[in-house]
């Protein structure tokens, strides 16, 4: 495959493989990838942090209520 990402890219790429940070183009692209997968996990996993502790407030201040797991049994076999 062939791409074009234009020349600042490029440049970015050279000086990431004259810092010996990867041996050619290929691995520096793969490890932008693997990078870039790494950060979208963990964006994700911190908005569900940050869901699940709106949702744990919203049930502390009693907003919202709560069900014993007995209670959600009972709901979901009825």
């Amino acid at each position: 495959m062939n791409i074009s990402i234009g020349a600042p890219y490029e440049a970015v790429i050279k000086r990431i493989i004259e810092k010996g940070y990867a041996g050619n183009q290929t691995e520096v692209i793969r490890q932008a990838i693997l990078a870039y997968e790494r950060m979208l996990e963990d964006e994700e996993l911190m908005l569900v942090h940050r869901a699940v502790t709106a949702e744990v407030r919203e049930i502390e201040a009693k907003k919202t209520p709560s069900h014993s797991f007995d209670e959600i049994k009972k709901i979901l076999t009825t």
